[in-house]
C-alpha cells in the first residue's frame, strides 16, 4: 500500500511539472505571438509613413514612351519587331543596338500591341517580365536562381512547415512567371554561361523540370501539386526578347540560331534634338533652339538628351527663370566633361589622296570615315615602306607562352591594294614610299576599307582629286574584285546624314531598294570601274 501511495503521489507531481512545463510553454509561444504582433504593427507603420514621402517622377520615366510612335527614330526596328511578335507564330528576338534608344520601351509596347490583334496566341493577361541579365546570378547549390527558378530543399532555413515535414518545395523563376508572354532579358550577351545553357533548355521544352535528392515519387506525405512539378515540370511556354549592346557575333551561337536578329540604329542629330524638345515640354520648361543645338552635337543617344535637359531644368529652376539657354548647355557640357559627337570631314573641294570610307563601329551603327594618303618619296632601288597611323598594325591572341601575332586586316588590305593597283592600274606603287593614315580616332580593323583605301593610295600617286562628296565600301582583292563587306544598309544610313552625293558598294550587296536612296548608289565589281569613276562628279 505504501509504495502504491508513493507511485500515486510521483505521477500527479509529474503531471503537474508536465503541466507548468506546457503551460509555461504555451505562455511563452502566446508572449512571442504578441511581440511578433507589436513589432509588425510598428514596421507596417513605418512602411505606411515611408510610403506617404514621395518625391517627383523624374523626367526620365515622364519621357518614357507611351505608345510606338513616340519610340523615335526606330521605324524600321519597330517593324521587324511586330512582324517577329504580332503574327500568329511569334519568335524570339534578339535586339542588337546602342544603349538609350528605346529598345525595353518598344518591346514592351510590342506586346500591348500583339494583344490587339485576335490571330496572337498572346492573352490579354500576358505579363512582360524584365531581367537585367548582369545581376540574374545564381547559387550553384541550387538553393536560389530567379531566372529559371529552384527547389527549396528542406534543410535549408525558412523552409517553413513542409520543411519539418521533409518536403522540397519547387520556386519558379521568372521563365516560369513569363509563361503566355514574353521575357525581356537585358544584356543578353553578359549571361552566366550556365544560366545561357539552361535557359536554352528551357526555351526547347518550354518548360522547366527540377531534381532534388529528397524528392521521391513514392513518399505519400508530399502534396500532390509538388508531386506534379515534379514529374511534369513548371510550364514555361514565353517568347524571349534579348536586348544587347554588342555586336550579334559576340552572342553565343546556340542562342543566336534560335532567334531572330532585330537592329536599332543609332539616333541621328535631329532626332536627338526632338527627343530634347520633347523632354523640355514634359518637364515644363522652354528651351532656346540654340541650346537646341548644342544638345544635338554632345548628346550620344536619347537618354543623354533626357539628362541633359533635365540638369539644366533644374538648373534654371534653381535661378528663377523659365527658359534653358545655350549658356546653360554649355554650363553642363563642362562640368560633364563631355565630348561631342564625332562627325566627318568633308573636303569642301576635290582633294588628292583623301578618300571618304564607310565603316561599322557597333550594332546598327556606321560612320563616315577619313582615309589619307600621301606618297612620301621614290623607293629608289628598294621596295617601297608602308607607313599605317590611326589603327593598331599588330595584335596579339593567346596568353602566356601560348602568343600569336599578326598583321592587323588594314595592313593586309593595304597590301592588297598595291597588288591589285599594280595590276589593273597600271601603276607602281611598290616603287614608293607610302603613308596612310585614318584620322579622328576611329578604330578601322577590317576589309570593307579596302576600297577606299585604293582609291586613296591611287589618287596621291596620280595627282588625280577625288570628288569630296563620294564615300567607298568593299573588300578589293589582289587581282582588283570589288568583293562583298556586311552592314552596308547602315553605311548608306550614315552617308545618307552626312549628306554625300554618291556611294560605291560592291555589285554583290546591291538591293534593288538601293535605287529609291536620295543619293547615288553605284554598285561595282571590278576597281577599275572605280578608278575611272571616283574623279567625276554624280
Amino acid at each position: 500500500m505504501l509504495n502504491s501511495g508513493v507511485l500515486i503521489y510521483l505521477q500527479l507531481f509529474l503531471t503537474i511539472v508536465m503541466g507548468l512545463y506546457f503551460w509555461n510553454l504555451l505562455r511563452s509561444q502566446e508572449g512571442q505571438k504578441l511581440a511578433v504582433s507589436r513589432e509588425s504593427k510598428k514596421e507596417l507603420e513605418r512602411l505606411r509613413q515611408l510610403r506617404k514621402i514621395r518625391l517627383s517622377e523624374p523626367l526620365s520615366e515622364k519621357t518614357r514612351p507611351t505608345i510606338l510612335e513616340e519610340v523615335i527614330g526606330q521605324d524600321e526596328g519597330i517593324k521587324a519587331l511586330k512582324a517577329a511578335l504580332c503574327g500568329p507564330n511569334p519568335q524570339h528576338v534578339i535586339i542588337c543596338g546602342p544603349p538609350g534608344v528605346g529598345k525595353t520601351a518598344a518591346a514592351r509596347l510590342v506586346l500591348e500591341e500583339a494583344k490587339r490583334n485576335p490571330q496572337s496566341p498572346f492573352g490579354s493577361d500576358a505579363r512582360f517580365i524584365e531581367m537585367d541579365a548582369t545581376i540574374a546570378r545564381f547559387d550553384e547549390r541550387g538553393i536560389a536562381d530567379p531566372l529559371i527558378g529552384s527547389v527549396h530543399d528542406p534543410i535549408y532555413q525558412g523552409a517553413g512547415a513542409m520543411g519539418l515535414a521533409g518536403i522540397p518545395q519547387p520556386k519558379p523563376g521568372a521563365v516560369t512567371k513569363a509563361h503566355g508572354g514574353i521575357l525581356f532579358l537585358d544584356e543578353i550577351g553578359e549571361l552566366h554561361p550556365v544560366q545561357m545553357n539552361k535557359l536554352l533548355k528551357v526555351l526547347e521544352d518550354r518548360k522547366v523540370f527540377f531534381e532534388s535528392a529528397y524528392y521521391s515519387q513514392e513518399d505519400p506525405n508530399i502534396p500532390e501539386h509538388i508531386h506534379d512539378i515534379f514529374q511534369n515540370g513548371l510550364p514555361a511556354d514565353f517568347r524571349l526578347v534579348g536586348a544587347t549592346t554588342r555586336s550579334p557575333e559576340d552572342i553565343p551561337p546556340p542562342l543566336r540560331s534560335r532567334c531572330l536578329e532585330v537592329f536599332f540604329r543609332a539616333l541621328t542629330p535631329d532626332e536627338i534634338g526632338r527627343i530634347a524638345e520633347g523632354a523640355a515640354r514634359k518637364a515644363g520648361v522652354e528651351i532656346d533652339p540654340r541650346a537646341v543645338e548644342m544638345i544635338k552635337k554632345y548628346a550620344g543617344s536619347g537618354r543623354d538628351a533626357v539628362n541633359l535637359v533635365q540638369m539644366a531644368s533644374g538648373l534654371i529652376t534653381v535661378q528663377g527663370r523659365k527658359t534653358i539657354e545655350l549658356a546653360d548647355i554649355e554650363w553642363i557640357i563642362a562640368q560633364g566633361r563631355l565630348n561631342p559627337r564625332p562627325t566627318p570631314r568633308i573636303p569642301a573641294e576635290p582633294t588628292v589622296g583623301t578618300a571618304l570610307g564607310l565603316a561599322v563601329y557597333g550594332p546598327g551603327m556606321a560612320c563616315v570615315i577619313d582615309v589619307e594618303c600621301q606618297v612620301v618619296q621614290e623607293a629608289v632601288g628598294r621596295r617601297g615602306e608602308v607607313i599605317i597611323t590611326g589603327v593598331i598594325e599588330e595584335e596579339e591572341m593567346g596568353k602566356g607562352s601560348h602568343v600569336l601575332r599578326r598583321k592587323s586586316m588594314v595592313m593586309s588590305s593595304v597590301e592588297n591594294v598595291r597588288t591589285a593597283l599594280t595590276s589593273v592600274a597600271g601603276i607602281r606603287p611598290y616603287a614608293w614610299d607610302i603613308h596612310v593614315n585614318f584620322p579622328g580616332g576611329t578604330p578601322v580593323d577590317g576589309p570593307s576599307a579596302g576600297l577606299a583605301i585604293a582609291a586613296s593610295v591611287y589618287s596621291a600617286i596620280t595627282k588625280v582629286p577625288l570628288h569630296p562628296k563620294t564615300a567607298f565600301t568593299g573588300e578589293v582583292s589582289i587581282r582588283g574584285e570589288v568583293r562583298p563587306v556586311g552592314g552596308v544598309d547602315q553605311k548608306l544610313e550614315a552617308a545618307r546624314e552626312a549628306g554625300l552625293q554618291r556611294a560605291f558598294i560592291p555589285r554583290a550587296n546591291w538591293q534593288d531598294r538601293y535605287a529609291g536612296m536620295p543619293f547615288e548608289v553605284v554598285p561595282v565589281d571590278r576597281l577599275e570601274e572605280v578608278l575611272e569613276r571616283m574623279a567625276a562628279s554624280p
